[in-house]
């Protein structure tokens, strides 16, 4: 940005501290919270920055990208009817099991929380590799420690679950009602589970067991090679 646009923009020029914002975010290389644009261009106003943040993104509503705001942050990305211009690979579906399904769910619908909690909401067991293919896509982190005894270890979502997941921030997750109307919830099998007294916490038990044992399998078989 040039020295006569950062004056402007210092200023309270609206159309410069727009373009000065453009400049900002197009050469930035992650998300930038408005403090950081604040900081970028002089000690800005945030007010100011706010404004100018919400005409730049209705200005890019209907162009080929966006300006959008994930998690406080914000960044341009590609228009979603036309992402399949900018894709050259072929996509591999990265599934994650049931477990690790109902902790991410757990930790984005009441973190903090430590493992003991999910695993009280769960009502089974949590493996500890579950957690860490959680945190090895990037979609969870570790936020602190509980001021209790024993000081657990809490867990958070991250920016990069939100982006995944198309989320401005972690109000716009969907409610129960929004869940069983796009299917994801059947009325007829919570009845069912209800009835059977929690077959599907013995289901997601047993898998995490069967996760357990399998890195036990493999961490013996490790010793005894290297034994030999």
């Amino acid at each position: 940005m040039s020295e006569e646009t950062g004056s402007a923009a210092s200023a309270g020029n609206p159309d410069d501290i727009e373009r000065g914002l453009e400049a900002t975010l197009f050469a930035a290389e992650e998300p930038l919270s408005i403090d950081a644009m604040a900081a970028h261009l002089g000690g800005l106003d945030k007010a100011l920055i706010r404004d100018a943040l919400a005409a730049l993104s209705v200005h890019y509503e209907k162009r080929g990208v966006h300006l959008v705001e994930r998690g406080k942050r914000w960044h341009f990305e590609t228009a979603p009817d036309l992402a399949h211009l900018l894709r050259r690979e072929k996509e591999q579906v990265r599934r994650l099991s049931r477990a690790a399904t109902e902790v991410l769910a757990i930790i984005a619908y009441h973190e903090p929380v430590s493992r003991a909690e999910i695993e009280s909401i769960r009502g089974v067991q949590t493996s500890g590799g579950t957690l860490d293919v959680l945190m090895e896509a990037g979609w969870i982190k570790l936020a602190g420690r509980r001021e209790v005894p024993g000081r657990p270890v809490i867990y958070a979502t991250t920016p990069d679950f939100l982006d995944h997941f198309g989320l401005t921030s972690r109000r716009d997750l969907p409610g129960m009602e929004e869940l069983r109307a796009s299917g994801l919830l059947d009325p007829v099998d919570d009845a069912f589970d209800d009835l059977m007294g929690g077959g599907d916490a013995e289901a997601a038990e047993a898998e995490d067991a069967e996760t357990g044992a399998e890195a036990e399998g493999q961490a013996s078989e490790e010793a005894e090679n290297t034994a030999d």
